[in-house]
């Protein structure tokens, strides 16, 4: 048996075909159906049913994969330890975050990274905090930067890096335009402009509209703060937004704080608590966690 059968092997399982693999893995389809079969043959006995739309496990498959996949770590982690040994940083990390928040310079933070360790790729992604929150726990991603409720994301260790008031914005014409602040309480009684389900500063919004015992009647969800403000602008309602949002309103914007109780938004890095990281992954926050400013 060679490694690259059982690489090939965890990819067609992974990816239920034998053309989306040999994708993945850059080689010809041709090539991938020949290491499995020459796989199979040596263990006897067929690893995947072909019989259906996509490929499935056979009972056997079932059996194989477990051992394929520890064989394929055991080999990654001699690697590292290696890399370890001589300060070489290579591999692939992946770095999650909600928006690229202007105060925390990630573009720069990465570039620094990058000049001193050449060798190792990065991916960004940006989804909203409860999917990279999942994406962290299964691996997917090595560290984000995501917008925290009032609880940390279960299996995640966090730093807080940026705090935020969330404040209104109306349109000029609006009734509340004249009021210098707004009062949570005058929440319920207005059609809102929300983020959505699943980033920080909703999760804020709706704890504190529960503890209130009020129910917020949101009118429209966006997923970007500078979104929620047009609407705004046009006279839909009342937008929620962080306070650095709200400081860069356009014109024909009228912003201000919510109080009674005052409502704080939380980003924060974060990480898996348990499970392997590379030691590029963990390179890349410690690099994360000096470079930031303090809070």
């Amino acid at each position: 048996m060679e490694l690259r059968q059982f690489e090939y092997f965890v990819a067609v399982t992974e990816e239920a075909g034998f053309t989306k693999a040999a994708a993945r893995l850059h080689v010809a389809q041709p090539g991938v159906s020949a290491q499995i079969r020459q796989l199979e043959r040596e263990l006897g006995q067929p690893l995947f049913d072909r019989s259906g739309r996509t490929v499935r496990l056979t009972e056997a498959g079932e059996a194989v994969l477990p051992y394929a996949r520890a064989a394929l770590a055991a080999v990654e982690g001699a690697r590292q330890a290696v890399d370890e040994l001589t300060g070489l940083l290579r591999g692939h990390v992946t770095i999650g975050t909600i928006d690229w928040i202007q105060s925390l310079d990630l573009p720069g933070m990465l570039a620094d990274f990058h000049r001193d360790h050449p060798n190792v790729e990065i991916t960004v992604v940006q989804h909203d905090a409860v999917t990279l929150a999942g994406a962290l726990r299964d691996g997917r991603v090595d560290l984000a930067f995501l917008s925290l409720g009032s609880e940390p994301p279960e299996g995640l260790t966090t730093r807080i890096v940026l705090e935020q008031h969330l404040f209104a914005a109306v349109a000029r014409d609006h009734a509340l335009a004249r009021r210098s602040s707004l009062r949570l309480q005058s929440l319920a009684e207005e059609d809102l402009i929300s983020l959505p389900k699943g980033t920080g500063l909703r999760a804020v919004l709706d704890e504190a509209c529960a503890a209130a015992g009020l129910s917020p009647r949101i009118a429209f969800e966006a997923g970007e703060p500078p979104v929620l403000a047009q609407l705004a602008a046009h006279g839909l309602g009342v937008a929620v937004l962080p306070e650095s949002a709200a400081r860069a309103l356009p014109d024909g914007l009228h912003a201000m704080p919510i109080v009674r109780p005052r409502l704080t938004g939380r980003i924060a890095l974060a990480w898996r608590t348990e499970g392997p990281r590379s030691p590029a992954a963990r390179a890349l926050i410690a690099r994360a966690g000096d470079h930031l400013p303090p809070r």
